[in-house]
């Protein structure tokens, strides 16, 4: 089997609908109807489905809770990272590390670790990245703690 979409609650739809569309580059299947009670939005790549949104949570992420860890996007070439870390400094997303990092000491893939609008902990990455700071964590997985 592989992954179908992944689901994300949210707590500001709109905010994180720019937020996502912009970063990874996907298009809004359709625009939620601000009247509706159950408003979501479903985002898409190339007519298919990759994330949806629920507007259904509080507060912010938080790390020490079980359930998700942190979602990975592989992007098809260096240049994705590095297109993507500009529009998330137009953004003022904050990032766990400076620069791209290698996934772990000596390794040639890494990518950036950053912050969605909610705090969820969100990578892109490549398995040849353009490397610009050290691996944070030596040899263990970069992509693996806070």
């Amino acid at each position: 089997m592989l992954v179908g979409h992944i689901g994300v609650n949210v707590t500001d739809l709109d905010r994180s609908i720019e937020f996502y569309r912009r970063v990874f580059e996907l298009d809004l299947l359709q625009a939620p109807d601000p009247a509706d009670p159950h408003r979501y939005a479903r985002l898409t790549r190339d007519g298919v489905l990759v994330l949806t949104l629920w507007p259904q949570s509080e507060g912010s992420f938080r790390a020490d809770s079980p359930g998700l860890h942190h979602l990975a996007f592989q992007a098809q070439d260096p240049a994705e990272i590095e297109r993507a870390r500009g529009v998330l400094e137009q953004l003022g997303a904050s990032f766990a590390y400076d620069g791209v990092v290698p996934h772990r000491e000596g390794a040639d893939s890494g990518g950036i670790f950053f912050y969605d609008p909610d705090g969820t902990r969100l990578e892109i990455s490549s398995a040849h990245a353009p490397l610009t700071a050290p691996a944070p964590s030596g040899e263990a997985p970069t992509c693996g703690f806070f």
